[in-house]
């Protein structure tokens, strides 16, 4: 609801300010191109997006996950001791890790969907749930498939130039967040 506010305050502060300086037409015109590169962008990262939403649900089918969560138990069980009883919530978390490792974010939102629902006790949020949230927004990629397809989309003839730095900054961010989030676990408990 705020944020809503928020651009709202944003876009009437450009309305005025483009009024007061007499360039409502440029405005028009920028806000209307705006919108139309965003419409293309939107149908151009959607074949994306149903690519390897439809990947994910095959490697379900086929039963990758299961023996994705098989080799990522040791971490999980660490990171998450529920996925020690629950092997739905296991099989979850790993097909969630794994299309975060492969750049997915849109791909992954179902089944960490899935696995936060499984983690969710009470009206509070577990210290499991925390470090899930934390794990996807500063999720590890080995292959940044949706940051490339909009890097392909913008015209860009090299969109995986950007690999080192994307594991450099991807390893260390999801490193420091779970850790962030296991510290304030431990000291933060009422």
């Amino acid at each position: 609801m705020l944020i809503g506010w928020i651009w709202a305050g944003m876009i009437g502060i450009s309305i005025l300010c483009a009024a007061a300086n007499g360039r409502g037409s440029q405005l028009a015109a920028a806000a209307l191109e705006g919108s139309q590169a965003g419409v293309e962008l939107a149908v151009t990262m959607a074949g994306s997006l149903c690519l390897w939403s439809g990947v994910c649900a095959l490697m379900e089918a086929v039963g990758i996950t299961e023996k994705l969560s098989r080799l990522l138990r040791p971490g999980l069980n660490r990171l998450f001791p529920s996925t020690k009883k629950d092997e739905a919530l296991a099989r979850d978390l790993s097909a969630n890790i794994c299309a975060n490792f492969l750049g997915l974010g849109n791909a992954a939102t179902p089944m960490g969907i899935r696995a936060a629902k499984r983690l969710k006790q009470g009206p509070e949020a577990t210290d499991e749930l925390c470090r899930l949230i934390v794990l996807n927004t500063a999720s590890i990629q080995l292959i940044p498939a949706s940051v490339a397809a909009v890097r392909s989309a913008l015209g860009c003839q090299t969109p995986f130039d950007i690999l080192p730095a994307v594991w450099i900054t991807s390893i260390l961010s999801a490193g420091l967040g779970v850790t962030a989030a296991w510290i304030l676990g431990k000291v933060c408990r009422p």
